[in-house]
């Protein structure tokens, strides 16, 4: 019977990325009473590392005595700061082999039947979107014997439902899947990546009292909205410093505060992480100020390497495009930040090749793995001043800003436009109950 040996948990992490070479890792046995003969079964467990799941508890469970087995997969690596919340439009068959990584917090649900699958009610899983309308079918299926000898009235009524469910399949109309996560691990793929996915819209969102305290990171009693703050002129007078943990190891770290004035901008936060531990470095930035009258659209004409030397803030609602590259990043799908053209080109190489959790293992196909290990290269080059390209910023909160390098001259090579907001704009950034300059009636 395999062990987790003390040396593994004090010197080093004791989740290992998978590899078929190390002959020593292997899953941990315990035995444990089988819930359906209530005779003893085993229980494999593997602590690892897989693409954005990060840290993962995969557990099996088999009965030699009734043959009854069960699997599942636990997130053991941090809560992420923001929820997210992915919206599929599902309009072909093919839609249903996307692959959908479902933390046991998230909330499943389907608008056009109204069903719902509360949080916490299954285990995290690692599946497709037809494998979750079939874990759903299951799930109603499993009692219905006891009720149609019970309740003869409800057993039909949930037969009908789990016919809905099963024609969703068919798919003869289109339907819509929300996977709503306030832990922030869950994720819908995208398999025109790196390509924008009209299909596919992605949100962050902060999560209420009531969610940290679901999630365990709040405490029962804790009821106050946000802890108290310190006055406006302190903090821009001093660096805060807080504890937190390390987004790569997890281990204990610190994570510095400050209240900085961009020249020819605006005041923004910044918060930077140093992990002693694993030396992992990460910045991220929020707005000091409220949300502009109009969206601002910053068109930069890449020509030269000395170009990725410009410093970039991107706030968390800003969208990037490359054209030539034909790549769009949502906004939301990197944090704000204070950085480079370089840093941020590097970033999106991470988000879409480096981190993608699908172009790896048993999920990749060559297609994919091959699509996207050209556009890693292409940003290589573009990095190296061997591609001319335009990178496209479009904030419609108007809080992002690239420098002009000729300052107080205009920049030849960039483009600074101001627009008015789309409906569809500030019902992104909450906005719609608001009458600002830019609000438009949606029809």
């Amino acid at each position: 019977m395999s062990v987790i040996s003390e040396e593994n948990v004090r010197g080093g992490s004791v989740f290992k990325d998978i590899s078929a070479d190390d002959d020593d890792w292997q899953p941990s046995e315990i035995e444990s009473l089988c819930m359906n003969c209530y005779q003893n079964g085993i229980t494999r467990m593997l602590l690892t590392k897989i693409p954005f799941f990060k840290e993962v508890i995969v557990s099996s469970f088999s009965c030699a005595n009734c043959g009854w087995s069960n699997t599942e997969i636990q997130s053991a690596g941090q809560i992420q700061e923001q929820g997210v919340c992915y919206t599929l439009k599902v309009q072909t068959k093919q839609d249903l082999n996307r692959e959908v990584v479902k933390a046991d917090s998230a909330t499943t649900r389907i608008p056009e039947l109204d069903f719902e699958i509360p949080p916490f009610t299954q285990k995290g899983s690692l599946s497709t979107i037809e494998g979750l309308l079939d874990r759903a079918v299951a799930g109603l299926e499993q009692d219905q014997l006891v009720r149609r000898a019970t309740d003869p009235e409800v057993a039909e009524k949930i037969d009908g439902f789990i016919q809905k469910l099963k024609k969703l399949k068919d798919v003869e109309d289109e339907f819509t899947l929300v996977i709503e996560d306030p832990s922030g691990n869950s994720f819908v793929e995208n398999p025109v990546a790196p390509q924008k996915d009209e299909a596919l819209t992605i949100s962050r969102f902060k999560r209420t009292v009531q969610q940290d305290i679901q999630l365990g990171i709040r405490a029962d009693d804790d009821l106050d909205e946000e802890p108290a703050g310190n006055d406006l002129e302190s903090m821009r007078n001093e660096v805060l410093v807080f504890n937190t943990n390390c987004p790569e190891c997890n281990a204990p770290a610190s994570t510095n505060m400050k209240l900085v004035q961009i020249p020819h901008f605006k005041e923004v936060i910044i918060m930077a992480t140093n992990c002693d531990s694993c030396g992992h470095r990460t910045n991220e930035v929020k707005s000091g100020g409220a949300t502009e009258d109009l969206g601002t659209k910053i068109t930069l004409h890449v020509t030269e390497p000395s170009d990725m030397t410009r410093d970039l803030l991107k706030s968390e609602t800003c969208s990037v495009s490359i054209p030539e590259l034909e790549f769009e990043l949502g906004m939301g799908a990197v944090a704000g930040k204070f950085t480079t053209l370089e840093g941020l080109l590097k970033d999106i190489k991470d988000l879409i090749v480096s981190k993608n959790p699908f172009i790896c293992g048993d999920s990749s196909t060559t297609d994919r793995t091959q699509k996207l290990r050209e556009f890693g290269e292409k940003i290589d080059k573009i990095v190296a001043g061997e591609m001319k390209v335009h990178v496209i910023l479009d904030d419609p909160a108007g809080n992002s800003y690239l420098q002009n390098v000729y300052a107080p001259e205009p920049d030849p090579e960039m483009t600074v436009e101001k627009y008015t907001r789309t409906f569809e704009h500030n019902e992104e950034l909450g906005l719609n109950d608001m009458k600002t300059e830019g609000y438009q009636e949606k029809h």
